[in-house]
């Protein structure tokens, strides 16, 4: 590691929060000569790349930054260079430095890196970035919403992982939320039934119910039943919610799944889409003391998981629906793509058909099993004990599909 990044990483952490760019701007000058670095922040859209001190935003697909910002990595054009500013999977955005050589661009990318981790570890604090990356006013549902979401995409050696709501700036109670240890991943997609606030407050309530639930290590069908519960004890069962919880063991593909009344679970595999036959249960709160019950898909490696809500196939364009035959269409063209870039194709895809922003809401989430990782047990012992730890609580008529 050289002393210049070793210099960045310093300045950057020592940094007032909303002095982090000013910061790496004149490290940048006094190492290598850098005359102007700007960070451009990508929206909530995932439409435009927003300078984070004004002016003109980047749209033209084919731009330097937007090739930075899909292939992530450093780009060089006529003497601009363009950085990936993205931790952990999350994409935040590109860092434009300029003028700088080909050859700068690793070590400058390195100090991009840094960036990313310290904008993620100051935006709770402060609302100089979150403003900066809006394309216009978020309406107050939306704001709940975000606020809410767990990133927009996840990357580790075993998974992949993004998500997505539309109508971006005016989402009011679709959501999803995710977790993971290592070992296994949560995902839940959630439908809040009514409209502005009312939809964001009721999906407040589920998502911090399945949070609680999941944190206290219990199966996911007992936390489909402590949502409902939540929701229910609430609202008596005037409001209630379509939710799909998932839970992938990551070691050996075996997919668990509780379907309450939710977005639909599509497999894409070899090419070939598939929607899986899942049991659909009441809503989260829609009656008292409803037993959720599990059922289980076996993933082969490569698979690919979309858990798409109705606002995707109710799309109404100026004289059909969006429907799944052009679902499948668009699902199979995502296959080379990473799990963000198809997550944005599909919405833009349909942003296309509705010629602008969706009238109702609409979630995707993309979710890519890799494979175990090379430190894990073998899979089959791994996914022996997991079925064996599973069967003195799961009654014999939960069917595990796909194998």
């Amino acid at each position: 590691m050289t002393e210049p990044v070793d210099k960045g990483r310093a300045a950057i952490t020592a940094a007032p929060v909303d002095l982090l760019v000013t910061r790496v701007g004149e490290l940048f000058e006094q190492e290598y000569g850098i005359a102007d670095t700007e960070l451009l922040q990508v929206d909530y859209r995932l439409a435009a790349l927003l300078p984070l001190g004004g002016g003109e935003a980047v749209t033209t697909p084919g731009h330097p930054a937007w090739r930075c910002f899909d292939h992530q990595s450093p780009t060089h054009a006529d003497g601009v260079g363009y950085l990936p500013v993205s931790m952990r999977g999350e994409r935040r955005g590109v860092l434009r430095v300029t003028p700088v050589t080909d050859a700068r661009l690793a070590e400058l990318a390195e100090v991009a890196t840094a960036l990313a981790h310290e904008l993620a570890a100051v935006d709770a604090g402060t609302d100089v970035y979150r403003v900066a990356r809006r394309s216009r006013r978020l309406t107050l549902a939306a704001e709940v919403q975000w606020e809410l979401l767990p990133g927009r995409s996840r990357l580790r050696p075993s998974f992949s992982l993004a998500g997505q709501l539309e109508p971006a700036y005016a989402v009011r109670g679709d959501s999803f939320d995710w977790s993971d240890d290592g070992q296994r991943v949560w995902l839940a997609t959630i439908n809040g039934m009514g409209e502005g606030v009312v939809a964001s407050m009721l999906t407040t309530l589920a998502t911090c119910a399945l949070r609680n639930a999941r944190r206290a290590g219990i199966s996911l069908a007992d936390q489909a039943s402590l949502a409902d519960q939540a929701v229910y004890d609430l609202h008596r069962g005037e409001q209630y919610l379509a939710t799909l919880l998932l839970e992938l063991d990551l070691r050996t593909g075996l997919l668990t799944a509780v379907d309450a009344g939710s977005p639909r679970l599509v497999l894409l595999r070899d090419g070939e889409v598939s929607v899986q036959p899942l049991e659909e249960q009441f809503p989260l709160g829609m009656f008292e003391g409803t037993n959720y019950r599990e059922q289980f898909v076996q993933l082969q490696r490569g698979d690919r998981l979309f858990m798409i809500s109705d606002g995707v196939i109710e799309a109404a364009g100026s004289t059909e629906r969006y429907g799944q035959t052009a679902l499948d269409r668009m699902l199979r063209r995502t296959a080379p793509m990473t799990a963000l870039d198809a997550v944005r194709s599909l919405l833009g895809d349909l942003r296309a058909f509705v010629a602008g922003d969706l009238t109702d809401d609409a979630v995707v989430v993309c979710l890519d099993w890799l494979g175990p990782q090379p430190e894990t047990p073998p899979a089959e012992s791994v996914r022996a004990a997991a079925v064996d730890h599973r069967a003195d609580r799961l009654p014999q008529d939960r069917q595990v599909s796909g194998e």
